[in-house]
């Protein structure tokens, strides 16, 4: 039988204010010392029990203080149930028995315990502080503020099936903290692992570029491509892992292009297949024009009746002409001293 997915609604908690609350335990505190000295010294039973219940329970009441800073939430569970978030930042008090929630931080503690256990069953007692140190660099709240992924360059197949290298960064924050917390297992490891899955959809759904060649096989049409569209594709990009971690609770603001090669073992024969295209697009521009001003020679010659040429001398001129517009060199003027013909 298929288990039936809950969908948490968040719940926003408004705690009673802390500072009150740590007055009050302070004031309860002095209160059992001096009553718990006075109970003794008048020998009474009841007084001395009951200092000694307050002993007992402040340590629990002290454990429901909480503090909040900005843009950050603190979701929490009672007895294995959702409790409710706090999205204000502040010092609140909350129930003692609440638990936070992170699944980042809960990783993180987790393998710093086991880096940990190795390092005291391997005896390296300096590796073992380290661990212990690093814990402190997660937090027990969940962050709302804008953060950066880029998860490196990875190899795909573009739809030419040429191997190229890509990378992308993605400015993203949590929306919702209840979902990213209990909808996904850990959202900063979803959010990577769809991010790259994206990527590798999206290009390979395109070339990384078009040459003469491809654009007679399309019959000339405009295809989109990754080094020339590569923020129409980003925006692509975007919409599609929006809508694979909008359950999580995430918002994507932007995704954007940031490496883009062929690879290493292409990349060679791409960079001469590009220039023989650069070279062939200049020849072509160069022929077009050397054309062009020959006819305007011909056509002015005979215009203004400066010298009258058969269709022999006119193919000779033209030759001449073209040689001396289209060489890569520069021409070396031959004087002819004697008769044309």
């Amino acid at each position: 039988m298929e288990r039936e997915y809950t969908n948490i609604q968040q719940r926003e908690l408004n705690p009673p204010s802390g500072i009150l609350v740590l007055i009050l335990l302070i004031l309860a505190s002095i209160f059992s010392v001096v009553g718990f000295v006075a109970g003794l010294a008048g020998g009474s039973i009841v007084l001395i029990l009951l200092c000694v219940l307050l002993w007992c329970v402040l340590p629990f009441m002290f454990a429901g203080l909480r503090s909040v800073r900005p843009n950050e939430a603190l979701v929490l569970t009672l007895f294995g149930k959702y409790y409710g978030t706090i999205l204000k930042p502040g010092y609140f008090f909350v129930n003692p028995f609440s638990r936070y929630n992170n699944p980042a931080y809960e990783a993180q503690e987790a393998a710093d315990t086991a880096e940990t256990t190795e390092a005291f069953l391997n005896g390296k007692g300096k590796i073992a502080t380290k661990s212990k140190t690093s814990a402190t660099r997660a937090k027990k709240t969940v962050s709302l503020k804008r953060s950066t992924l880029d998860n490196g360059t990875q190899k795909v197949n573009d739809a030419l099936g040429n191997p190229v290298i890509i990378g992308a960064v993605v400015l993203w924050h949590v929306e919702d903290p209840t979902k990213a917390v209990f909808n996904v297992e850990n959202y900063t490891e979803f959010l990577s692992i769809q991010t790259d899955s994206t990527i590798r959809n999206t290009a390979r759904l395109y070339p990384y570029d078009i040459f003469d060649d491809d654009e007679d096989a399309n019959d000339g049409k405009e295809e989109q491509t990754l080094r020339g569209s590569s923020q129409e594709i980003a925006a692509k990009m975007k919409v599609e892992l929006a809508e694979k971690v909008a359950f999580a609770g995430l918002v994507i603001e932007e995704v954007r292009i940031t490496h883009l090669s062929y690879a290493e073992e292409i990349a060679a024969a791409m960079l001469q297949r590009q220039q023989a295209s650069a070279i062939i697009a200049a020849r072509t521009k160069i022929v077009d024009g050397a054309v062009s001003m020959v006819k305007m020679a011909i056509d002015k010659l005979n215009e203004d009746d400066i010298v009258m040429l058969d269709e022999e001398r006119k193919a000779q001129m033209v030759s001449n002409l073209l040689v001396v517009l289209c060489g890569n060199k520069d021409a070396q003027p031959v004087v002819n001293s004697g008769s044309v013909y």
